[in-house]
């Protein structure tokens, strides 16, 4: 995965803090019938990423570790204010008024997110940048996945409130994915979402394809317009095509000279997994069902081993776990849910510092805004009404 964020692998933690208004955006619990284990959790993940990574100057935007390094940047990459977004997001579909106490943060989120909008680019549509623009910062190159991860979060936004703004955003980054589709004939594997408009990079990957293809069966579901549909299938259909592995696992990617990254992310698999999900619910077809049932089995055997699960980013297994409780509405394995319980307790468990609630599974120095929103997003979602699995990506 070659990304400028240098994923740090550390999270969450509970602290006592108060609801202090909307540039802290600390949230306690506020009834008794509510509290449990994974919500205490899901609110010190959460209240620590405030207290230790929000910019307190009126940007709504985060650092990109904490504590900063002397060459940082002053404000954090796209991917990881993304996941943040996405976790107060979660964090919303909390039963109850902890759950509602977090509306005036999904819109503070929702502002931060516009400072890395950019109505031009590479393919003349319009995305979000890899940094903030200006005054914040000066952008920077697009990357489809990272604007696909926004879309989901906005689609899944749309199906907990109907926001239509959040709608017709998703549209717009639909958009911008479908600009990105290889139409050379002549390239190996020809066709599939490249991962980025930069120079430097002409892969195309699964995690270029397989959101998009979430995303376009979600926008199906909820406009009826087949033109979502299609494209989505030309984006599974590819995947499968070029990057699914003997193991029935994917692999990462496709250069352009024709070699294939056989790394094996965990959210490369939780992704298809939702895929499935989604269209087996739209056609009715079984042989989705089953597929995503086969990715989960072998996912789950694959990073069960070795200790294979602990050494993937935290923000891989949350996409990875989120996934599973798609498949979990129709299957009702609880193999699944006991995997990502298993997961949240022993990250809670033997990785938190006490005196500073936050998380050090690999980097011992400092901890990423990428992995602390993670957690805050397994820990969420563990706290939901299991009723609302459906609307997970």
């Amino acid at each position: 995965m070659k990304r400028k964020t240098v994923i740090k692998l550390l999270l969450s933690g509970f602290v006592s803090l108060t609801l202090s208004g909307l540039l802290k955006n600390e949230i306690k619990t506020v009834s008794a019938s509510t509290h449990s284990v994974t919500l205490d959790r899901a609110l010190a993940a959460y209240n620590a990423m405030q207290k230790y990574f929000y910019k307190q100057d009126g940007s709504s935007l985060y650092l990109e570790q904490y504590p900063p390094a002397a060459n940082d940047r002053p404000y954090s990459y796209e991917w990881p204010f993304s996941q943040a977004h996405v976790a107060t997001i979660d964090l919303l579909n909390i039963p109850g008024e902890t759950g509602r106490n977090f509306r005036e943060a999904v819109q503070d989120r929702s502002r931060g997110q516009e400072h890395y909008w950019n109505p031009t680019g590479a393919t003349n549509v319009a995305g979000y940048d890899s940094y903030p623009r200006s005054p914040y910062g000066d952008g920077g190159d697009k990357f489809y996945d990272d604007n696909e991860w926004v879309g989901l979060a906005k689609i899944q936004l749309y199906l907990m409130t109907k926001d239509q703004a959040a709608l017709k955003r998703a549209k717009e980054i639909f958009t911008l994915v479908v600009s990105g589709w290889d139409t050379d004939p002549s390239h190996p594997a020809p066709g599939g979402v490249f991962w980025t408009q930069a120079s430097w990079s002409q892969d195309r990957n699964t995690v270029s394809n397989m959101p998009g293809a979430e995303m376009g069966l979600r926008l199906y579901q909820i406009t009826g317009e087949r033109f979502y549909f299609d494209w989505a299938k030309k984006m599974y259909d590819w995947t499968n095509e070029h990057l699914l592995a003997p193991n029935g696992l994917y692999w990462d990617n496709v250069h352009m000279d024709g070699t294939i990254d056989k790394t094996q992310w965990s959210y490369n698999q939780g992704v298809p997994i939702g895929v499935n999900v989604l269209f087996y619910q739209i056609t009715g077809d079984s042989v989705y069902l089953q597929r995503a049932k086969d990715i989960a089995n072998a996912a789950l055997d694959f990073y069960g081993s070795e200790n294979r699960l602990y050494k993937q980013p935290a923000c891989f297994n949350a996409i990875f776990f989120k996934n599973l409780l798609l498949l979990y509405t129709k299957t009702h394995e609880q193999r699944y849910l006991r995997a990502m319980q298993a997961y949240a307790d022993t990250v809670w468990n033997q990785y938190r510092d006490p005196n500073t609630n936050l998380f050090h599974i690999e980097n011992q120095q400092a901890t990423s805004l990428l992995e602390q929103a993670a957690m805050t997003q397994i820990y969420a979602v563990l706290a939901w009404d299991p009723a609302q699995y459906h609307l997970l990506y």
